[in-house]
């Protein structure tokens, strides 16, 4: 059987820091939520710029582009796109080739 390289990409955005607050827990609900619940969605983590909490990375790991698309779908996330689309000044996709991916488990969850 043949391993497929799952689907990763980085997600580049800018936050309106008059509602950086309020953008981020909306985030961590929708990672949290797609985490638990979507078995195709292997990993996903934000991080700020320690220069510009405004300007966050999300790392999305999926387990191939059905999953992804399937992760698109969902009411959570559907739900994260429509309460934060004011929030985001701009956002970009950039499509990554997997090289080495390997976590502990659980040991990336935080807070």
């Amino acid at each position: 059987m043949v391993q497929t390289a799952p689907l990763v990409r980085m997600a580049e955005l800018e936050i309106d820091p008059a509602q950086l607050d309020a953008y981020r827990t909306l985030l961590a609900e929708e990672i949290e939520a797609s985490v638990a619940s979507e078995p195709g969605v292997l990993a996903l983590s934000a991080v700020a710029a320690k220069d510009d909490p405004a300007r966050l990375t999300i790392l999305e790991i999926y387990a191939d582009q059905a999953a992804y698309e399937a992760h698109l779908r969902t009411p959570h996330f559907r739900k994260y796109k429509a309460l934060t689309a004011e929030m985001v000044r701009s956002l970009r996709l950039v499509e990554m080739t997997p090289v080495a991916l390997r976590a502990k488990s659980g040991a990336l969850d935080w807070p």
